[in-house]
């Protein structure tokens, strides 16, 4: 669990990252993207370590 938890972050904050660097966008959509992108990974960190039950 632990080693596809942080695989997933990997793979996300990849992702992210070239959302951010390649893709050309304007800044509040790439900021509102972030902020999106960073609310549903902590949800789901919660969630799957069993903190927060939603």
């Amino acid at each position: 669990m632990l080693i596809s938890t942080i695989i997933t972050l990997i793979v996300v904050g990849v992702l992210l990252w070239l959302v951010n660097n390649k893709l050309p966008m304007d800044g509040t959509i790439k900021t509102i993207i972030n902020v999106v992108v960073i609310i549903a990974v902590v949800l789901w960190l919660l969630r799957s370590f069993g903190v927060v039950n939603l």
